[in-house]
């Protein structure tokens, strides 16, 4: 980041609520798991960010979100927050997608193969492919939501990443054993490393306006029945 960008992340797709500062060459940052609290830590924490960097939020210059997929109530806080700063002090965001913020955690070598699987809650994963390119994972294929049991992948060692791994460890039986060789299932997406997918954008072509700025779902009926969440026991996918 240069020194006269002032960069605010939000990222509060999945049970992690994570929000991070990039100003005058340092970073801010708080990052916690605490599922059903996001709407009562993210702009408190965004206060208290500006607090420690010494600046307003009259000084941010862009905002980076993650776009999702993830929990419905938890995408969409993350996305309304950020347009509505964006609105406020007539800022150009980044929209990043969730699994390939969570990808970006990695510590992988150029032309390493990533796959994300994260819980989407009611039996199925979000699902995506990325490789590492130029420290950056670049997505193949298209992201989407499925069941375990569907996941192949062409050849081996395959780094794995998400909580879908841990969710679902023994229905993911159409992989072959040496498919994927390293996995960290406790993976979750982080807006540190939404700072760095975000300045790309930012340096390409400034950003988007707000108004253009989307949720990213994945699945079609994203208004589930109270007997849905229900039976999910835990956040809305």
């Amino acid at each position: 980041m240069s020194q006269g960008m002032h960069v605010l992340a939000l990222e509060t797709s999945t049970e992690a609520c994570s929000v991070a500062l990039a100003s005058a060459g340092r970073v801010f940052f708080r990052h916690q798991v605490a599922a059903r609290q996001h709407a009562e830590l993210a702009l408190p924490w965004v206060e208290a960010l500006c607090d420690e960097a010494g600046i307003q939020r009259r000084d941010l210059t862009h905002i980076a979100v993650g776009a999702g997929p993830g929990a419905f109530t938890g995408v969409r806080l993350g996305v309304a927050l950020a347009q509505g700063l964006a609105f406020a002090h007539d800022l150009p965001v980044a929209a990043i997608g969730t699994l390939q913020i969570v990808a970006a955690t990695a510590e992988a070598e150029e032309g390493q193969r990533i796959c994300v699987a994260m819980d989407a809650r009611m039996q199925e994963i979000y699902w995506a492919e990325f490789e590492w390119r130029d420290g950056l994972p670049v997505a193949i294929g298209d992201a989407r939501v499925c069941a375990p049991e569907e996941i192949q992948l062409e050849g081996r060692g395959w780094m794995g990443l998400g909580t879908g791994f841990s969710a679902y460890a023994g229905r993911f039986t159409a992989l072959a054993p040496e498919a994927v060789t390293v996995v960290d299932p406790q993976a979750l997406p982080d807006a540190r490393t939404l700072l760095k997918l975000a300045q790309p954008v930012f340096d390409r072509d400034g950003g988007l306006d707000a108004a253009k700025i989307e949720p990213v779902y994945l699945r079609n009926n994203v208004a589930q029945t109270i007997a849905e969440r229900a039976a999910a026991k835990g956040l809305d996918g």
